[in-house]
């Protein structure tokens, strides 16, 4: 077996499990389930009817590299939406469709990095577990760098040591961040596309919540727009990962692409190959459709900031609470241990929310995610109005 595999955390739902288990919670509230990130909006009809109508396409093997049609809606669509020029992106060199972004992350970091050197992946911490558990079982050593409230919840590049930067092969970035929703500038890409420049590392972008914003005039960065902004219109060093999963409430469908340097892309591309995954012909029609229209993403976006609202509006006087600028999230401090927090929620109010803790590792002497959850107001908003009030309800106690 690879010995790589004994280095794996249990996952965090599997943790929360555990924590949950042998509890009875009162029978005369029903569960409310917001720890897991899954949105459970209605996926767009026209999206399940463009995959209906190319059922077809289940007689066909598809090619990994997927249809140009789809190849073209994604570069025209990154193009319009992050502010270049028409045609910056190439549609058959700089952009691959993938099976969501779980798996593209995942398998991008077993194809571009070299074990033989120490290589070192650097990842915000918290974090989206994928990050640790592909750079461990590619054979580098991960680095956490600590998001915290002094640092805005964003990384700070500059209390990374020479040493790790030296050794440093890839670096995962996270905006709109996963748990806390937070933004990068340009400025912060620029100076890490700068520290790529010099030290040679790649630059992975996991931007699978830029589609979820509160300001609709203020749209997140992504890094190909600082990139091609800085005047790095080759996007060198830089790959991005976005996904159909929040931005068009279809995380069944598994689709999302990668995007970015030519050449790396190149590499990855023979890579896939060998790994087995091309996207179905009919998911990828789907795909097209919902690359294609933004209505029902400014819909989703409207039903993501009322929610936000009404959850803020009850507890804002119960504790200390704040309104992201991005994702579905928020990222709650608690009076109390963490684990114990949401372990006497669901006992007590027939809550689940998510450990901070079960998102981080202890780094520099603390671990970011302790004394925090994750809420993910992804149910009905009747249920989120509900969860607030229990919630408030019990930190009143």
């Amino acid at each position: 077996m690879n010995p790589h595999l004994s280095q794996l955390h249990p996952y965090p739902f599997e943790k929360l499990a555990t924590l949950k288990q042998g509890i009875a919670p009162p029978a005369d509230k029903a569960h409310i389930a917001l720890s897991i990130g899954e949105p459970k909006h209605a996926t767009p009809h026209f999206i399940q009817e463009a995959l209906i109508r190319h059922l077809h396409g289940l007689t066909l093997y598809p090619t990994t590299k997927g249809l140009p049609e789809l190849r073209q809606a994604i570069a025209d669509w990154t193009c319009h939406r992050f502010q270049m020029s028409t045609g910056s992106v190439d549609c058959e060199t700089q952009v691959l469709p993938v099976n969501g972004t779980r798996e593209a992350l995942f398998s991008f970091v077993q194809a571009v990095i070299d074990p033989r050197d120490r290589p070192v992946v650097i990842m915000p911490n918290p974090f989206y577990q994928i990050y640790e558990g592909a750079a461990l079982l590619a054979g580098a050593e991960p680095y956490y760098l600590n998001t915290t409230a002094e640092n805005d919840y964003l990384p700070d590049f500059d209390s990374v040591p020479e040493a790790i930067w030296r050794r440093c092969q890839l670096i995962f970035i996270c905006s709109p961040g996963n748990p806390t929703g937070t933004v990068m500038s340009q400025a912060q890409h620029v100076q890490l596309l700068a520290l790529a420049e010099k030290y040679g590392f790649i630059i992975a972008s996991d931007e699978c919540y830029t589609e979820l914003y509160d300001d609709e005039a203020n749209p997140p960065q992504g890094l190909l727009q600082s990139a091609w902004h800085s005047g790095n219109t080759a996007f060198k060093r830089c790959v991005i990962f976005q996904s159909l999963s929040k931005r068009s409430n279809a995380p069944g469908l598994r689709s999302g692409f990668v995007a970015g340097d030519a050449g790396v892309l190149g590499q990855y591309f023979k890579y896939r190959t060998y790994h087995g995954c091309p996207m179905p012909v009919s998911t990828q029609q789907a795909s097209i459709a919902a690359w294609n229209d933004e209505e029902h993403v400014k819909h989703n976006r409207q039903l993501y900031r009322d929610k936000f609202t009404a959850f803020i509006d009850i507890l804002q006087d119960a504790c200390e609470i704040s309104r992201p600028p991005a994702s579905f999230y928020v990222w709650l401090k608690t009076p109390m241990d963490d684990a114990g927090f949401a372990q006497k929620l669901f006992a007590e109010q027939n809550v689940t929310v998510l450990p901070g803790s079960y998102l981080s590792r202890d780094s520099n002497g603390i671990n970011p995610g302790a004394n925090h959850v994750r809420i993910a107001l992804v149910a009905p908003i009747e249920e989120c109005v509900e969860a607030a009030q229990r919630i408030k309800e019990f930190l009143t106690k």
